[in-house]
């Protein structure tokens, strides 16, 4: 290809014998010609008379049409050179698809929950051994290819050594016929450690995989049932929902699970506004390894707090372990995930609320502030957010106290009280005008002498197709589902401990309610692992929610996202 440049345009001449041109902005006169304005005879009187008008001679008519041509000339030039083709560095080139092959599924799940002992204010914790009756497992789930066949799968540790198979993998067949999928289960395996479930791509899809961890006790100071989901690592994650005030105690647990060093620093948002604190830049977090970090060192006395955290390098998974002690009464603990990035609608579901008496009576006592249920509006922006907060039960909407509607200050956490709300399980919907964070507390436990328990729900995401649900062993376990608007067709089918995927079953939800499906813990004496869930409709939302039988443990998890396929990425070129 070659480039033709545009031709300059040529030179004007210089004006001909007989022609106008400009001199000192004064028309000029004709070369030779008599001056317009005869001087006055030396000694004449009066004034003098002034000479004729001429009339345009044919020269003077012609240089008129010459210039003229020669202007129009030059224009055409100039946009002529407009639409000349551009030299090839010059010109832009339009973003373009690409596609990005499908990677392997990868959850990181924390370790089991740990006391502190002998921790300075800054520094990395020291913990003590775990109590006589604690127990921490794994569940997970890890669906097939159409054609049948498993992908490779296993539980391992952080730096990479297996600790459970899960499945073998397998070629695909060359032609797949319509058999029924599978899954590769794996049941209540006890863990000591951060843990990592992966499973292997297959036919350029990625798998459809998902773990859980629960930390359950009966005795000492971390008592109750606390669970998490086995979270992809990220380079930018929001936790909301802890406490460093008097009795509380919040360690956040970095997990590398990469071969590239993470570098990470915090972002924290109080109630007051951001925290600037020293040693939350720089943290080194070295490939297959975990650190943990006290926050009442970095931000001490803050009844709210959240935390946003970025990696640069390698990735990493984040949890907050949250602990409550009153006195010598263990108060509850969770683990606090990562939630929705910020936007401007957040939705929480599978919130069980006690009875407003009974909660108005043990939060009115000293050191029971927190026991309440409660949301966590943080605004990262520089701008106030009105946040509007609908509730939505077995029956439809229900009225909040004080109207629903509350100004978050930017920068800031700000906790809004469910005080007041009557008992029963609830969907919560957050909106405003700009972007914000969410979460819900809620507690378990009336007797201010006795044990309680406490969970945090993050903020989820929009249910789709084929999302796969761990549900641990033990207690009393629900699948918890809210549609805001018009109505939605959720199915769910049992995922049991031999590997078979049951029969779904469905169930058909009137928008602005909240349905609960309570598990069997078996089905054709096969325990029950896990579940497929699938949504149509309008928008709906669900979460697992884990409580124990004569006791008052509680925890609950958002539903992760579904699997995703091939995608493609905006690649643009240029220097």
């Amino acid at each position: 290809m070659h480039n033709t440049a545009p031709t300059p345009a040529p030179a004007a001449p210089k004006p001909a014998p007989g022609s106008v041109e400009e001199q000192d902005g004064t028309p000029g006169a004709p070369a030779g010609a008599p001056p317009a304005v005869p001087p006055a005879d030396a000694g004449a009187t009066g004034p003098a008379k002034p000479a004729p008008r001429r009339k345009p001679t044919k020269d003077m008519l012609t240089g008129l049409v010459s210039a003229l041509a020669i202007v129009a000339a030059a224009g055409g030039i100039v946009a002529a050179a407009s639409f000349a083709p551009q030299p090839a560095g010059s010109r832009p080139i339009p973003a373009v698809q690409a596609s990005v092959p499908a990677g392997a599924s990868i959850g990181v799940c924390p370790g089991p929950a740990r006391l502190l002992e002998g921790t300075e204010a800054g520094t990395d914790p020291q913990f003590s051994p775990e109590s006589a009756t604690a127990e921490t497992v794994v569940t997970g789930a890890v669906l097939s290819a159409p054609g049948g066949v498993l992908p490779a799968s296993l539980l391992s540790t952080l730096n990479g050594t297996p600790a459970v198979e899960i499945a073998k993998g397998g070629t695909q067949p060359a032609q797949s016929g319509p058999q029924d999928l599978k899954a590769g289960v794996l049941n209540s395996h006890r863990v000591s450690g951060a843990t990592v479930l992966g499973a292997d791509a297959m036919a350029g899809q990625k798998p459809s995989a998902a773990g859980a961890l629960k930390y359950s006790a009966t005795d000492g100071d971390l008592q109750g049932t606390a669970a998490a989901n086995c979270t992809p690592p990220a380079n930018d994650l929001w936790l909301a929902g802890a406490s460093t005030t008097v009795g509380r105690t919040s360690v956040l647990v970095l997990s590398n699970a990469s071969s590239t060093p993470a570098t990470v620093s915090l972002e924290l948002f109080g109630s007051k506004g951001q925290i600037q604190a020293p040693g939350s830049r720089g943290l080194l977090v070295a490939p297959g390894t975990t650190r943990s970090f006290v926050l009442a060192g970095l931000a001490p006395g803050e009844r709210q707090l959240s935390v946003h955290v970025r990696s640069a390098g390698g990735p990493v998974a984040a949890v907050i372990q949250q602990s409550v002690l009153r006195g010598l009464t263990p108060g509850g603990l969770d683990f606090i995930t990562p939630g929705a990035a910020p936007a401007a609608r957040q939705v929480m579901t599978g919130l069980d609320i006690q009875d407003a008496g009974g909660i108005s009576a043990m939060t009115g006592k000293s050191g029971f502030g927190d026991a309440g249920p409660a949301l966590n509006i943080t605004v990262p922006g520089p701008s106030d957010a009105v946040v509007e907060v609908k509730l939505f039960g077995r029956d439809g909407q229900k009225a909040l106290p004080g109207g629903g509607v509350v100004t978050a200050k930017a920068g800031s956490a700000t906790e809004i009280s469910l005080a007041g709300v009557p008992a029963g399980r609830y969907t919560v919907s957050t909106s405003s005008d700009v972007s914000f964070v969410a979460s819900a507390r809620v507690t378990r436990g009336v007797n201010g002498t006795k044990a309680s328990d406490v969970a945090w729900a993050a903020s989820g995401v929009r249910l789709g197709s084929q999302h796969v649900v761990p549900v641990p062993q033990g207690g009393d376990r629900s699948l918890v589902f809210g549609v805001l608007e018009n109505r939605a067709t959720i199915s769910y089918a049992a995922v049991t401990a031999d590997g078979r995927i049951r029969p779904a079953a469905t169930a058909d939800v009137a928008g602005g309610t909240t349905t609960s499906i309570k598990l069997p813990e078996k089905v054709e004496e096969s325990a029950v692992v896990a579940y497929v869930v699938s949504a149509s409709g309008d928008a709906a939302y669900g979460a697992l929610l884990l409580q124990q039988d004569g006791r008052e443990d509680i925890s609950t998890l958002a539903l992760m996202p579904a699997a995703s396929g091939q995608e493609k990425v905006a690649v643009s070129l240029g220097y």
